[in-house]
């Protein structure tokens, strides 16, 4: 049974004990509310909580074990009817016994013993589903029948039941911390093993960004070159034509569907403008490898000018539509939390729309509108699959718009594309790229926090 089916089961079973309790505790009351300590809809929450937590955690823990308890199990018993004399030779027997599992017919040769652990495999498999199946519900049934016989008049089921959902708030922001906490752990422990290798003077430094290995004398180096600068250098410019393109256009319909435009105007526009955050970015990516670059390139060679077919103003562009929704999404948000007195207040002073937009709207909602800025240029620096895809893949020390660029997020999926050994500094390069780029993300949204809590306008 999946895991969606097993919380489906669990929270039937919730819900018929929401109704129990919550009759258990009108009944014990003797159809008098004012005798409860809390109210019957607080009974049948706490033994709810106590049928569905109980049984979603043991589901959750035993699906995450099953997969490592079954395939220890089969490694013993494989490891004792003689497969492989040694680890490398188990390890490799093991995942063509799994192969085997999952599509026996894509075997040719299969033999008596591997065909023998194949029905191993499958029974253990089907033994822990079974035992899994069977003591889901077993366990949501006694968690039901624990909190249905803790309910009474005097119980303090509302106590209770607010102690364990701030409990299940606590955990929930354990669990995003834990996951910040995660990542940055990972990068760190990968990028140190690059910085074993590589100097972070010349990795921070350096103007050259070659991360193949040489295969001939005479060429950048003997092991690559990893200075970061021509490719932080690109995605800043890449990012810096996206926000200047999505800045402006963004900004100025937020000020359109947050101030001027008709209330039945401002519900078509607002969400035809989203839709573009609806669309995948793959497809933004295919549009400007497709029709932006070309047109860009051919207006340029009618100027004169030489450009590329994947220059960062291209690239940049179309990015810079794509982030359109989330710059006008926001600044219209931080627009409309403007008090209206204010607006008011200037129109009683005798100015005009437009004056009350520039000299009053504007002003006060700065601070949110410089954060939705910051945030929206986050957003540009990592995006993936429009730089991927229309962007350069060698690193250019330039700021030309009209030339070839390329990103942190482009050399990151080159270098983790390919039959590189994992601990080689060309895959290592890209967990250091990756913390360069999450640091990078980091100190713009700080910034964009301390903007907002130092100009940030305080109003009764």
């Amino acid at each position: 049974m999946s895991l969606l089916l097993h919380v489906l089961v669990i929270s039937i079973l919730a819900g018929f004990g929401f109704g129990l309790g919550y009759r258990r505790a009108w009944s014990a009351s003797g159809g008098h509310r004012a005798d409860l300590h809390s109210l019957p809809a607080y009974h049948g929450l706490w033994v709810a909580l106590w049928t569905f937590l109980p049984a979603f955690f043991f589901v959750q823990g035993a699906l995450l074990l099953e997969g490592p308890l079954v395939e220890w199990l089969l490694r013993r018993s494989m490891a004792e009817s003689g497969f492989g004399s040694s680890m490398q030779e188990l390890s490799l027997a093991l995942a063509r016994v799994r192969a085997m599992a999952a599509d026996l017919t894509l075997f040719d040769e299969v033999d008596s013993a591997e065909r023998a652990a194949v029905e191993t495999l499958t029974r253990l498999r089907d033994l822990t589903g079974a035992w899994i199946d069977a003591l889901t519900p077993a366990v949501a049934v006694s968690g039901l029948g624990y909190a249905f016989l803790r309910v009474s008049p005097a119980f303090r089921a509302r106590n209770r039941s607010e102690r364990i959902i701030m409990g299940l708030l606590l955990l929930c922001s354990l669990v995003a911390i834990l996951t910040t906490a995660g990542i940055v752990f990972a990068l760190l422990s990968e990028a140190l093993q690059f910085f074993r290798v590589v100097s972070p003077i010349d990795f921070f430094l350096g103007l050259s960004w070659s991360p193949q290995t040489a295969i001939r004398a005479g060429q950048v180096a003997a092991d690559g070159a990893f200075g970061v600068v021509p490719v932080l250098l690109g995605t800043v410019l890449i990012s810096l034509i996206a926000m200047c393109v999505a800045a402006p256009i963004g900004l100025f319909s937020a000020i359109y569907t947050a101030e001027l435009a008709d209330p039945r105007v401002r519900g078509i526009a607002k969400p035809t403008i989203e839709i573009l955050a609806g669309i995948p970015t793959v497809v933004y990516g295919f549009f400007a490898a497709a029709t932006v670059a070309p047109q860009v390139r051919r207006l340029g060679h009618a100027l004169g000018l030489d450009v590329s077919s994947e220059s960062a103003l291209a690239a940049g562009s179309v990015m810079g539509i794509m982030i359109i929704p989330f710059v006008s999404s926001l600044s219209d948000d931080v627009i409309k939390t403007v008090p209206d007195r204010l607006r008011e207040g200037a129109y009683s002073l005798g100015a005009t729309r437009a004056e009350t937009i520039l000299r009053v709207v504007l002003p006060a909602a700065l601070p949110g509108l410089l954060s939705a800025m910051v945030l929206a240029v986050s957003r540009a620096l990592g995006e993936t699959m429009i730089v991927v895809m229309a962007a350069g893949v060698f690193a250019n020390l330039t700021l030309n718009p009209f030339e070839a660029v390329t990103t942190v997020t482009v050399q990151i999926t080159s270098v983790l594309t390919g039959d590189q050994p994992f601990d080689s500094p060309t895959t290592l390069s890209a967990f250091a790229l990756g913390l360069t780029l999450f640091f990078a993300t980091l100190l713009l949204n700080l910034f964009a926090l301390r903007v907002m809590e130092r100009y940030r306008e305080r109003y009764d």
